[in-house]
């Protein structure tokens, strides 16, 4: 009995160093998994916001090249009616299926930033679908989208943690637009 007595400390100390390394490694395997299992959703939010931007990008595109002619300035290639419906159409429904993964990943500020970019493109596809007559500044119209797209880019880097900055571009085409414009109300009538 004595000799199990001048052992017990050690045994203890076995025993306590034991629960000590299963506590440590079981903590360490929960971090490492939760670091994991961020990153794999972080991964997975790129690409919805990526594959959301570039659903509305095509959609935008071929709606500009549809009003190239309500444009004055416009340097889109202006696109056959019938080939760019159908284009549109196209491309509203890679967006409406993007859009999906975007509300399952997307936290609330960049869901609410995409919608507003949206509802902005929808302004110019309803003039290239001829469902609205052109308004009198079709410049503001284009501003607004970029003004939205900046909006979106701005939530979604947010969301991400990406630091580097402001990307905004809105300032820059709006300044664009203008010029375009100034240019051509300017340039002799042939």
């Amino acid at each position: 009995m004595s000799d199990l007595l001048t052992q017990l400390p050690a045994l203890l100390g076995v025993l306590v160093g034991t629960l000590g390394t299963i506590l440590a490694t079981s903590l360490a395997d929960r971090a490492r998994w939760r670091r994991s299992q961020s990153v794999r959703w972080d991964e997975r939010r790129l690409d919805a916001y990526v594959d959301y931007a570039h659903a509305l990008k095509e959609s935008h595109a071929v709606a500009l090249r549809l009003t190239a002619d309500h444009r004055p300035g416009s340097r889109s290639h202006p696109i056959d009616r019938g080939e760019g419906l159908a284009r549109l159409a196209e491309a509203d429904a890679r967006r409406t299926i993007v859009w999906e993964n975007l509300l399952l990943l997307g936290d609330e500020p960049t869901v609410a930033a995409a919608a507003n970019w949206r509802d902005a493109i929808w302004q110019v596809e309803r003039l290239a679908r001829g469902i609205v007559e052109a308004p009198p500044d079709v410049a503001e119209m284009l501003t607004r989208v970029n003004e939205a797209r900046d909006g979106y880019y701005r939530a979604a880097r947010r969301s991400l943690g990406v630091r580097g900055g402001s990307v905004e571009q809105s300032a820059t085409l709006r300044q664009a637009l203008v010029d375009r414009s100034t240019a051509t109300s300017e340039a002799p009538a042939n």
